[in-house]
């Protein structure tokens, strides 16, 4: 097994999520034509928003299989993804070593509870990760924890008013674990968010305007970037870019964490 692994501590998925994420749900997704183009587009966005990462800090919050974990490293990121999915963690070290370009090392452990040290990364992203955590407040002072003065925080969620959550809120009526438990949010909810940590917004943008249907998100993606300038009414994913002030006390971002390196005898940032 490849050392981009590192264990930290024994990290299950939150309760009643057990099956309704990993790797293949994951690969599943990308193989439909809907899944290849809001994929593509909510990439788009974030990477827009995190804008250059070449020999800066990366961390990827609830990284999953390492999609956009192994991206960033391709632009030249120090990147991190960390994951509660051992699983998940696996099938990312698995595309970082089929990946021509660019390094990253993955770690399990808990984003409430990051194993990193304060103003430790140069940017820190969270994607479609917070929307499925009971206590999203914490995990966003978490992150904001481990952000360097002046770092970015991007976080791209799921949007509450739109086809999209209308079915999955359909879906958690009937019985579905992962949707009955998740949070959807608008352009205010989350902004209110990252301010509480101490944060500065600096740009909204919204993602995926059209219905959950294949053939529809083919026909009117090319709108999708003009219409994420102009409103998140109606979208199905909205990203969030803040930057965290220059001299941010330890009281507005949690407690202090000794450990910036999760590899055993390891000292330095990563």
């Amino acid at each position: 097994m490849s050392d981009k692994l590192h264990h930290v501590k024994p990290a299950g998925l939150p309760a009643g999520l057990t099956g309704a994420t990993g790797p293949g749900v994951y690969a599943r997704w990308r193989a439909t034509t809907l899944g290849t183009v809001t994929e593509a587009l909510e990439q788009r966005r974030i990477l827009a928003l995190v804008g250059s990462v070449d020999g800066k800090r990366v961390l990827d919050l609830g990284c999953g299989d390492g999609l956009l974990t192994a991206t960033l490293a391709t632009h030249g990121a120090r990147a991190v993804g960390i994951d509660v999915d051992r699983s998940a963690l696996h099938a990312a070290v698995a595309r970082m070593d089929t990946t021509r370009s660019g390094s990253a090392r993955f770690v399990q452990g808990r984003i409430e509870r990051l194993p990193f040290g304060d103003d430790t990364f140069d940017v820190v992203t969270a994607v479609t990760v917070l929307c499925l955590l009971p206590d999203r407040a914490t995990a966003v002072r978490e992150a904001a924890r481990v952000l360097r003065p002046g770092g970015r925080l991007i976080i791209g969620d799921l949007g509450r008013w739109n086809a999209w959550a209308a079915r999955r809120r359909i879906k958690g009526w009937f019985g579905s674990r992962l949707w009955r438990s998740a949070h959807f949010s608008t352009a205010a909810d989350l902004s209110r968010l990252i301010e509480r940590a101490g944060l500065i917004v600096e740009a909204v943008r919204g993602s995926v305007y059209y219905p959950p249907i294949g053939v529809l998100a083919r026909a009117l993606a090319p709108l999708d970037d003009w219409l994420g300038t102009v409103t998140t009414i109606g979208a199905a994913f909205i990203a969030v870019a803040a930057t965290k002030r220059a001299h941010l006390g330890p009281t507005q971002t949690g407690s202090s964490r000794t450990q910036s390196d999760p590899r055993p005898g390891a000292d330095s940032a990563p």
